[in-house]
C-alpha cells in the first residue's frame, strides 16, 4: 500500500460548494422509508428500519406492525400497529416475524375498572389486541426522529441516544382515562420463554425476558427500564388467567402497591401473555426508557446516563433530538456534494445509503453478557457474509475510528471463543451461511490500517493470531462459527458426502461455494501477513491455498454454450452435477438454496452461472478457466441477459464491475449504470431484496461513487461515478480528497446511455499525475487527501480499444497482482 501523509484538512475546498449547499442538513436528505415495502408474495421488501437510532446505536425504537415479514418490525401498509419497541434488526432476513421487538408500549383510551374497582372486560381489548391503525399518511421519519398518528387520534413520536430514548404519547384531549401497556412477553417473533416485570405505583417499570433468536439456534436476555413523567393514576400487572386462554386477563391496578411478575425458563415457547398497564389523566405523556443485556438495573442507569433529568426536572427532548441529528450530520458529511447541482434522485440515494450502512452493527459496548473485556462489543454482525464485501469497505474509507471499534469486536470474540465471529445476532452467535467470513475484514483492516492500529487500539499480533486460528483449526460444530478447515486441508476443497473422523460436525452443505469464500479467506490471511511483516512460509502457505477454489472447477460442464463451472465434487476427486442455472431466477426446478440440511445444490444463495465469477483475488484465473477476454465477456454479458443475475443478493456485488478484468470497464459502467436505475429506487420498493445489514446500501453507495472495492486489499476498481464532483472525509488522518469528474453528462443517468453520452473513463489523475489506469484507484489515493480527476468521454469504440490503459488489468494473484 502506498504511504499516506497525514495533510491539514482542505477548508478550502468547501467553497467549491454553494453556499446553499453548504447550509444544506444533510438529514434532510435521508429517506428513511426506502425499502419498507412488504416483501409478502415476492415483493421488494428491504426490510429497512425507519424509526430513532443514532449511528450503530444499541437502541433503535420504532412502532411494529401486525403482519409478516416484518424483519424490522415496520412495513409501509395499513398493517396494524401492535406497539412501539426498543430494539430492532435492520434490513436482515432470518424469521420473516422479526428480531428482536422487545418490551413494548401500546397506547390506548378507556376504563379497566368499573365502579366496584374490579376488573372491567371492555379493557382486555385494549391489552390482548394491541392493534391500531394509523391515520394515512402520519408516517413521518427522519434521522433519529419517528411519529406516527392512531386513526383514534392518538399520537407516538420517539427520539434516542445509544442505549436510551424517549417515547412521547399525546392523546386527544378528552375525559377518558388514558392507559400504556407495558408487554413483557411478546417480541416479534412471539418467542418468550421466561422473564419478570415489576411496576412501582409511579409507573417505574423494570422488565427482563428471554427470547429466542431471530438467527440461530440460541436463546438471549434483554433487559429494559421505563420511568414516565406524568402522574399515574394507577399501576399493575396483567396476566393470562391460564395458558389455555391467554386472552382472558387477570388484572391487577393498585395507586399505592408495587406489583410483580415472574415466570420461570421454560425449553419451548411460552403462551402466555402479561406486562404492566399504568393509567394516567394527562394528555400527553412522555416515557424515558433505557436497554441492557445485563440488568434491568444497568438499563435503568443507561437512561440516567444518556437522558438525564435536567436542572427544570425534565428530560430535554429537544437537546436529545439535536444530539442525535448531531450524530448523524457527522457521518453524512463525511461525503460531500453539491446537493443543489447534482440529480436529486442520486443525491435522495447516495444519502439515504450512507446513512442506513451506519446504523449498524450496533454498539453493544458495555453490554457484553458472556466476558468481561476492555475492548468493543458489537452486535448485529448480521451476518459477515452479507457484509464484508460492501459494508466493511465503506466504513474503512469514511468512519476509520468506528471500524475499528468493530475490527476490535471480532478480535475479541477469537480471543475469548477461539474463532472470529461470523454471524453474532441477538448477542449469541447466528448461523454460519457460506466462510468465515469476518476474515476478510481482519485482512483488510491489516492491509489498510496497520500502521496506524496502536493509534486505533487493535493489537495486531491479536487479529493475526484470530485469522490464523480460523484458518487452521476446525470448531466442534461449525454449524454458528469457524470453517470446515479439516476437509478443506485434506483435500483443497470441500467434498460432498464426506463425514470428518474427528467427529466434528455442522451443516455439510454448500460445498462449492463455501470453498470460494474459504478461498477468499485464506488470502486474507495471506494479505494481513504481508501488512505485519509475518514469515515467508506463511505468506506461500496461505496463497497457495487461496487458489484452491480451482479444484471446484468442473471443465467438463456447459449451459448456453459456455464450458467450465463450479461443482459440488465428491472424496475420490469426481464431481458432482449441479445445473448451473440451478438456483437462479429463472430455475424452473423449487431447489432449496438457502441455509439448511434439504440443499443439495452445493451453492449458496446463488448459482454455479453465478458464483463461478467470485474469486475477486484472482479474476485473471477465472478468465483463463473461461477461455480468455472474449469469450469471458460473451460470458458475462449472457449472464445479465438470461436472467441469472440477482441484484439483491451478496454473490451478485461483484459482477457488473468484473468486465474490467477482461480489459472492458467501459462496459462496467454500461451495466452499473443499468443496474442502479433498473433496481434500486427512492420509493418504498427500492432495494431488490433485503438491505441485508446496510450491505445493498454500501453497495449502491460505492455504484454512485464510482468505485467497487476488492476485499482484502488496497484496490478499488474505478467506475463512472453518478456525480460530478464528491468529497471523501477520513477522520483519521484528516483528509479531504476530491474527486472530480471532467465532462460528466447528466444524460447518462439513466438504465441506457444514450450512444455518446460520456460515461467512460478516459483518465485518472491524482493530484495531477496520471495513474496510467482507468480501471483501479489504491486505498491510500483515495483517502489521502487532495484531488482526483476522473475525466469521461463519449466514444465507445475508442474506450474499447483503451481498456485499462498502460498500468493495465486489476491485480489477480495468479499473474503476480498484489505484490508483496
Amino acid at each position: 500500500m502506498k504511504p499516506i501523509h497525514q495533510r491539514p484538512t482542505f477548508l478550502l475546498l468547501l467553497l467549491t460548494f454553494s453556499n446553499a449547499s453548504k447550509a444544506t442538513n444533510l438529514t434532510s436528505l435521508v429517506n428513511l422509508f426506502i425499502g419498507t415495502a412488504s416483501g409478502a408474495n415476492g415483493g421488494s421488501g428491504g426490510n429497512a428500519f425507519p424509526g430513532a437510532a443514532v449511528p450503530h446505536a444499541m437502541a433503535k425504537v420504532g412502532i411494529d406492525v401486525s403482519t409478516a415479514p416484518r424483519q424490522a418490525g415496520y412495513i409501509h401498509d395499513n398493517s396494524s400497529i401492535t406497539g412501539i419497541s426498543l430494539l430492532h434488526d435492520e434490513g436482515t432476513g432470518g424469521n420473516t416475524d422479526g428480531g428482536y421487538g422487545n418490551f413494548p408500549l401500546f397506547p390506548f383510551i378507556g376504563s379497566c375498572t368499573n365502579s366496584s374497582g374490579v376488573n372491567n372486560p371492555e379493557c382486555e381489548p385494549g391489552i390482548a389486541a394491541r392493534a391500531a391503525l394509523r391515520a394515512a399518511g402520519t408516517d413521518i421519519a427522519s434521522p433519529g426522529y419517528f411519529s406516527t398518528t392512531f386513526v383514534s387520534g392518538i399520537q407516538i413520536e420517539t427520539t434516542s441516544t445509544r442505549r436510551a430514548g424517549l417515547i412521547r404519547f399525546t392523546f386527544p384531549v378528552s375525559n377518558a382515562t388514558n392507559y400504556l401497556v407495558v408487554d413483557l412477553t411478546n417480541d416479534l417473533g412471539r418467542s418468550f420463554s421466561s422473564g419478570t416485570i415489576s411496576i412501582s405505583p409511579l409507573g417505574h417499570v423494570e422488565l427482563g425476558g428471554t427470547f429466542l433468536q431471530s438467527y440461530g439456534p440460541s436463546n438471549y436476555t434483554a433487559y429494559a427500564c421505563y420511568d414516565f413523567d406524568s402522574p399515574v393514576l394507577q399501576a399493575g400487572t396483567y396476566q393470562s388467567v391460564n395458558t389455555s386462554s391467554p386472552t382472558v386477563f387477570d388484572i391487577s391496578l393498585s395507586s399505592t402497591s408495587n406489583m410483580s411478575l415472574e415466570f420461570p425458563f421454560t425449553s419451548s415457547v411460552s403462551p402466555i401473555q402479561a406486562g404492566g398497564l399504568i393509567a394516567f389523566n394527562s394528555s400527553q405523556v412522555v416515557a424515558r426508557f433505557g436497554v441492557s443485556m445485563i440488568s434491568s438495573a444497568q438499563a435503568c442507569s443507561n437512561a440516567e446516563d444518556e437522558i438525564p433529568t435536567t436542572s427544570d426536572g425534565v428530560w430535554d427532548w429537544d437537546a436529545i433530538m439535536a444530539n442525535s441529528n448531531n450524530e448523524w450530520e457527522g457521518v453524512l458529511s463525511r461525503v460531500l456534494i453539491n446537493v443543489e447541482k447534482e440529480n436529486s434522485t442520486v443525491v435522495e440515494l447516495l444519502y439515504s445509503s450512507l446513512y442506513r450502512a451506519s446504523l449498524i452493527p450496533a454498539n453493544f459496548t458495555g453490554e457484553n453478557p458472556y466476558w468481561d473485556s476492555p475492548f468493543p462489543f458489537f452486535d448485529a454482525m448480521f451476518c459477515s457474509w452479507d457484509v464484508f464485501r460492501t459494508v466493511h469497505p465503506l466504513l474503512s474509507l469514511t468512519s476509520p475510528q468506528e471500524w475499528s471499534q468493530i475490527v476490535n469486536a471480532y478480535v475479541d470474540g477469537w480471543r475469548n471463543t477461539g474463532y472470529i465471529p461470523e454471524c453474532r445476532a441477538n448477542t449469541t452467535p447466528g448461523y454460519v451461511q457460506g466462510g468465515s467470513d469476518g476474515m476478510p475484514i481482519l485482512g483488510e483492516f491489516a492491509v489498510k490500517y496497520a500502521a496506524n492500529a496502536e493509534e486505533l487500539g487493535v493489537p495486531m499480533d491479536d487479529l493475526y493470531q484470530a485469522l490464523v486460528d480460523t484458518a487452521e483449526n476446525t470448531p466442534p460444530n461449525w454449524l454458528t462459527v469457524g470453517r470446515q478447515n479439516t476437509a478443506w486441508k485434506t483435500f483443497d476443497y470441500i467434498p460432498t458426502d464426506w463425514v470428518d473422523p474427528s467427529g466434528s460436525v455442522g451443516l455439510p452443505t454448500r460445498e462449492a461455494s463455501r470453498a470460494y469464500e474459504y478461498s477468499l479467506g485464506d488470502f486474507a490471511v495471506r494479505q494481513a501477513g504481508i501488512a505485519l511483516n509475518k514469515s515467508q512460509a506463511d505468506i506461500e502457505k496461505y496463497a497457495n491455498r487461496s487458489m484452491n477454489f480451482v479444484n471446484m472447477w468442473d471443465p467438463n460442464v456447459t449451459s448456453d454454450g459456455f464450458s467450465g463451472f463450479a461443482q459440488r465434487r465428491y472424496q475420490n476427486g469426481t464431481f458432482a452435477f449441479t445445473d448451473p442455472i440451478t438456483c437462479s431466477p429463472v430455475d424452473p426446478i423449487a431447489h432449496s438454496c438457502a441455509r439448511g440440511d434439504d440443499n443439495d445444490s452445493g451453492f449458496y444463495e446463488s448459482s454455479s452461472w453465478e458464483m463461478s465469477f467470485f474469486a475477486p483475488h484472482s479474476v485473471a484465473t477465472l478468465v483463463q478457466l473461461m477461455g480468455g477476454n472474449t469469450t469471458f465477456v460473451d460470458r458475462v454479458n449472457n449472464y445479465f441477459s438470461k436472467g441469472y443475475f440477482t441484484a439483491g443478493n451478496e454473490p451478485s456485488f461483484n459482477v457488473p464491475s468484473i468486465y474490467h478484468y477482461a480489459g472492458r470497464p467501459d462496459l462496467s459502467a454500461l451495466r452499473i449504470r443499468n443496474v442502479v436505475f433498473t433496481d434500486f429506487s427512492t420509493q418504498i420498493g427500492g432495494i431488490p431484496g433485503n438491505d441485508d445489514s446496510a450491505a445493498m446500501a454500501a453497495l449502491l453507495t460505492f455504484h454512485l461513487l464510482g468505485l467497487y472495492p476488492v476485499q482484502a486489499s488496497t484496490q478499488l476498481l474505478i467506475g463512472s461515478p453518478f456525480v460530478s464532483s464528491y468529497t471523501l472525509m477520513n477522520p483519521l488522518f484528516n483528509t479531504s480528497t476530491t474527486f472530480t469528474v471532467s465532462g460528466f453528462d447528466n444524460t447518462t443517468l439513466v438504465a441506457s446511455p444514450p450512444s455518446g453520452g460520456r460515461v467512460f473513463v478516459k483518465s485518472v489523475t491524482v493530484n495531477g499525475v496520471d495513474t496510467g489506469s482507468v480501471c483501479v484507484i489504491d486505498f491510500a489515493d483515495v483517502v489521502g487527501g487532495g484531488e482526483v480527476v476522473i475525466e469521461v468521454d463519449g466514444d465507445a469504440d475508442a474506450a474499447a480499444l483503451r481498456g485499462c490503459g498502460p498500468a493495465g488489468l486489476p491485480d489477480s494473484l495468479e499473474t503476480g497482482g498484489f505484490p508483496m
